[in-house]
């Protein structure tokens, strides 16, 4: 293995009871174009001049090396994947095997190679304003109804109040979405995120 090569990858991996080989095939090409390798996230995760470029991401049905900012990368091929639907900036290269690694490993050099380019160039993934986001329309009445509320809530920093919305919208019966609200209103009141301890 590169000599850049992490102890704390190297024990990650031998750890690992599912992907081994995938993520094994990924660290290899990545550390192969220079990337300095670290445990992040508790996930094997490549950067450039102290910036973000890849993670490997074992899950249940696949194996991933995500692009923090994949948005920005050319996608000719059509390979990249939104990791979810409200994803704005990663991209995720999706794997089922090794052999399907060796099949397009030209292809993933190539977007790593310009992830590193992005990275180097400081370049930024232009993200929704968080105006643009729909409030749904339970939470538009409570923060109508409640100044306390509309306060805290206008308070919180947009990333915040981002996660909020759409974790406020995603269900599809109103019932829901009032439920969620209401589980969130002290963490709101207490200026707190939704994923904040």
């Amino acid at each position: 293995m590169s000599d850049l090569a992490n102890p704390e990858v190297d024990a990650f991996l031998d750890r690992a009871t599912k992907w081994r080989d995938e993520m094994a095939r990924l660290r290899a090409i990545a550390l192969d174009l220079g990337l300095t390798e670290s445990l992040k996230w508790g996930k094997p995760c490549y950067e450039v001049d102290g910036g973000n470029v890849a993670i490997i991401q074992p899950f249940k049905e696949h194996c991933s090396l995500m692009f923090f900012k994949g948005a920005l990368l050319a996608d000719a091929g059509g390979l990249l994947v939104a990791p979810g639907e409200n994803s704005q900036s990663a991209r995720q290269l999706r794997f089922t095997g090794a052999h399907e690694i060796d099949t397009v490993e030209p292809a993933i050099r190539k977007y790593l190679r310009e992830a590193i380019d992005v990275e180097k160039a400081g370049l930024k993934v232009p993200l929704k304003n968080i105006s643009e986001h729909a409030v749904p329309k339970e939470l538009e009445l409570r923060l109508k109804d409640d100044a306390e509320l509309r306060a805290a809530f206008n308070g919180l920093t947009p990333g915040r109040r981002r996660a909020y919305l759409m974790h406020f919208a995603q269900p599809k019966r109103p019932a829901t979405r009032e439920s969620r609200i209401d589980k969130c209103v002290p963490r709101i009141l207490a200026g707190k995120g939704l994923n904040d301890r």
